[in-house]
């Protein structure tokens, strides 16, 4: 199942970046694609107001921000509760004893499971660096989420097409699960598990239930592998940061040049302050830095660890640099 959803998101991915590519060559016969993808692309100032055909308003991209945050919120507690208990970076005899001493009886079968994935140490570096990235990934949602409601000041005759709309829709669906792909249904599995196995040890009072439950419930062990991983995250994830806070600044110079009523939200005015002094988009700078940033540092780990030969001296995102 794991393989068929990579190929899924690869198809995706794929058929969802081929046609951006073929639109930026610079080939004449290539222009109407430029032209068509142009089209999808308006939105807001950009998108004439009396085109309203196939458009919806630039307000539901609310929409994308309340599904990121519930999707990748989902993804997030199964991929770090699966991490914690069955892909430990150093094991310690004690957790594993512990588990034993409540999955035995009705839980025997989620113990067995347990065991028999748990995977190499490699396996289990990657599992953690999926859940720093989905924890990155939230950062970014919940902001979004904030700023479209408190800080951006949508125009009421704003609009976007309907193709943009659900291609923001299908970024948020595919961008979290594809930084957990190759876990998402063990992890899944052994949530559902894990449940059925709670409500069998209350069903039967089993006294061994208590174990795992309430105030014994080891927050540490949540945190403490996050900080075993590598240089390449922890730059990327600083990366991230940068790119996220200007991004915030940016939004809410924007913000800031409309004001709530509905006359003032129609008015336009030119943005100044931060990385506008530099670009006329620097929001999408931003997020491009704070995407890129770990995407990057993930695909140098990637190389390294694939490849014994592969050039230690090539940096992952800046030449000579990071």
């Amino acid at each position: 199942m794991a393989i068929r959803l990579d190929w899924l998101l690869g198809v995706a991915w794929v058929a969802g970046t081929l046609p951006i590519l073929l639109a930026s060559l610079p080939f004449s016969r290539l222009n109407p694609i430029h032209q068509l993808l142009l089209g999808f692309a308006k939105r807001g100032k950009t998108l004439k107001s009396s085109s309203k055909k196939w458009t919806v308003p630039q307000r539901f991209f609310l929409h994308f921000y309340w599904f990121g945050v519930a999707w990748t919120s989902f993804l997030l507690v199964i991929t770090w509760n699966y991490a914690s208990k069955t892909a430990p970076l150093v094991p310690d005899p004690l957790d594993y004893s512990s588990a034993a001493a409540h999955l035995t009886g009705g839980g025997s079968r989620l113990f067995s499971w347990h065991k028999s994935h748990s995977g190499t140490a490699k396996h289990r570096y990657k599992v953690w660096v999926s859940v720093f990235l989905l924890l990155l990934m939230e950062t970014h949602v919940l902001r979004r989420l904030y700023e479209t409601i408190y800080v951006l000041n949508y125009s009421p005759s704003a609009r976007m097409h309907i193709l943009g709309y659900l291609t923001g829709l299908f970024f948020y669906a595919a961008a979290p699960l594809s930084l957990c792909h190759f876990c998402a249904f063990k992890a899944l599995n052994f949530a559902v598990d894990e449940v059925v196995v709670e409500l069998n040890a209350k069903t039967q009072q089993d006294p061994s239930f208590a174990a795992i439950g309430g105030d014994n419930t080891d927050w540490k062990g949540f945190v403490k592998p996050m900080l075993k991983l590598g240089w390449c995250q922890w730059t990327g994830a600083a990366l991230f940061a940068w790119g996220w806070v200007h991004q915030l600044r940016c939004h809410k110079i924007l913000g800031s040049l409309r004001r709530r009523d509905r006359e003032q939200r129609e008015e336009y005015a030119i943005p100044r302050g931060d990385w506008f002094e530099l670009v006329s988009s620097p929001h999408y700078t931003a997020e491009m830095v704070a995407n890129l940033g770990f995407a990057a540092a993930e695909t140098q780990r990637w190389y390294l660890h694939k490849f014994e030969a592969y050039p230690r001296n090539r940096r992952a995102f800046l030449p000579f640099v990071y």
